[in-house]
């Protein structure tokens, strides 16, 4: 699919998600959400990325659930954080940088600006790959990152954050030196080798998401949705909070 049509489906997503608080809306939400996996063939990397997030799921549960919500609301929140992470994480397993940076370019977006964000989505990878060279150097020279407290666990990361950073700044330094070198923003007219075409799909993709987008809208504002009522709440812990 066209990178323009992904993007307009995963903000529809995201304006769903976002205008609802109903758990079953939000279940359904993340459901619609698996055929589109599953056509994308990308079922390992989006467990992957859900594994990746699980620790903040569970954070923003208890977080909500002890301060003062109810299980219903807590879950409903986990859920909407769930189904945004899974939509991003959707479209930026499907879509390369080459093409994002293409869509972006044909928005009108300047050259530069889409040149940063592609830049910046390529590295990702790289400083992944780096954090655990790092680490894997660290811990073969026996520093301990499982064991000992809470603040000497964050202490045993200094030495792994000081070289990613040295790290960063040199691949940064040797990436400005190499677009200056070949003439970067020296030519304002630039014509891309590809011009991306919108497919009858990429239309019939977008028409469905504004379908959507204007079903939840008028749902959202004349129908009344059943409620999930279990009226269990932790007692605050900060009365004055």
């Amino acid at each position: 699919m066209d990178p323009r049509a992904k993007f307009i489906m995963t903000i529809g997503i995201f304006a769903v998600a976002l205008l609802f608080s109903n758990i079953y809306v939000l279940i359904v939400v993340l459901l619609i959400q698996f055929p589109i996996v599953y056509a994308a063939k990308s079922w390992k990397k989006w467990v992957g990325s859900m594994r990746a997030g699980f620790l903040l799921a569970v954070f923003i549960f208890v977080m909500n659930f002890v301060f003062g919500s109810t299980l219903v609301f807590s879950a409903a929140m986990t859920l909407r954080f769930v189904s945004l992470m899974s939509a991003f994480s959707l479209f930026f397993m499907t879509t390369s940088p080459d093409d994002l940076g293409l869509a972006l370019e044909q928005a009108r977006v300047p050259y530069t600006l889409s040149f940063t964000f592609t830049t910046a989505v390529r590295l990702v990878p790289t400083m992944a790959l780096d954090a655990q060279t790092v680490i894997d150097a660290q811990r073969s020279r026996g520093l301990e990152l499982d064991k000992g407290s809470f603040m000497k666990r964050i202490r045993n990361y200094i030495p792994i954050l000081i070289p990613l950073i040295v790290s960063a700044i040199r691949r940064s330094i040797e990436l400005a030196e190499a677009l200056e070198s070949r003439g970067f923003g020296a030519s304002p007219n630039r014509q891309p080798l590809i011009v991306l075409e919108m497919k009858p799909t990429d239309y019939l993709a977008i028409t469905l998401t504004i379908l959507m987008a204007a079903l939840a809208v008028y749902v959202y504002l004349y129908v009344p949705l059943p409620t999930l009522n279990i009226p269990i709440k932790m007692p605050k812990i900060f009365p004055w909070f």
